[in-house]
């Protein structure tokens, strides 16, 4: 509940600055037009997104009779949650790491590295799959592009105002908004996926009741990443992952995901909490 009130208080939060930028910037028509385009472009991302991004990723569909250990934990998984079984996919590659995707949880689908499934033991892959799951159950998807679909429009805002040269010299604060809107609106959309992520971690805990093997898992995880970063895709699906497949440079700066120790020692306290109970 917390997260999702934080959640909701961030997309307020760039409701209110999408407004202010439209009208400053591009006035009412200016604001209707940047957020119909940016509201199209990432429909067409949000309806198809499981599609492009399994693509893009090589992954492979495993099903029941394959007899595969992924599958088998999923679909127990997927029971204990309530939610409908999704497709389960394999990636190729070294680099361990896991995402969900699709539109709603009628059509998700998770997917794990050949990484992961070598890294990880029983315990430890059920949490993060677990994880996976929370965010389909939480649509995290819809979420997530809904706060693209806003921080997108903001960003064409700014790009048009920094070609109104002659109304921005008119008006120092168009100036401003051009400066600083696309920057706040990116930074409360990092904000929102990390929120989610806690959630995620959170929800993984519980449905497969080992908050430690989710712990143990992100920090094999974090050094796994290291060791064999990601060779394929692009940094625009980092949030899509458990651990931030894309590391160094402007990435680290600006991550979609908390800080590794941080959510290594929230599921620490709440396997300590859980264990009194």
């Amino acid at each position: 509940m917390k997260g999702n009130f934080k959640t909701f208080l961030f997309l307020s939060f760039l409701t209110v600055i999408f407004v202010l930028a439209g009208g400053m910037i591009g006035g009412r028509q200016g604001a209707v037009i940047a957020f119909i385009l940016a509201l199209a472009m990432n429909f067409i991302s949000y309806w198809f997104s499981d599609k492009i991004v399994l693509k893009r990723y090589a992954a492979r569909e495993v099903v029941r009779e394959d007899n595969s250990r992924l599958y088998r934990l999923v679909e127990a998984l997927a029971a204990e949650a309530g939610l409908p079984m999704p497709k389960v996919y394999i990636v190729p590659g070294k680099s361990p790491n896991a995402f969900a995707t699709g539109r709603d949880p009628s059509h998700a689908a998770v997917a794990a590295t050949e990484g992961i499934l070598k890294l990880l033991n029983d315990e430890e892959l059920a949490g993060v799959m677990a994880h996976e799951l929370t965010h389909v159950k939480n649509r995290d998807t819809l979420i997530g592009t809904v706060a693209a679909s806003i921080a997108g429009a903001i960003t064409l805002l700014g790009q048009m105002g920094r070609y109104g040269t002659a109304s921005r010299s008119r008006n120092p604060l168009i100036l401003i908004a051009v400066l600083l809107f696309p920057i706040a609106a990116l930074l409360i959309r990092m904000a929102i996926s990390r929120v989610r992520e806690y959630a995620a971690d959170e929800g993984g805990a519980r449905i497969s009741k080992q908050p430690m093997g989710l712990a143990n898992a992100l920090n094999k995880l974090h050094q796994g990443v290291a060791l064999h970063p990601i060779t394929r895709g692009t940094p625009a699906d980092s949030h899509l992952f458990i651990v931030n497949p894309f590391l160094g440079g402007i990435q680290s700066l600006l991550s979609t995901h908390p800080p590794v120790q941080e959510r290594i020692k929230r599921l620490q306290e709440m396997s300590g909490s859980l264990q009194k109970v």
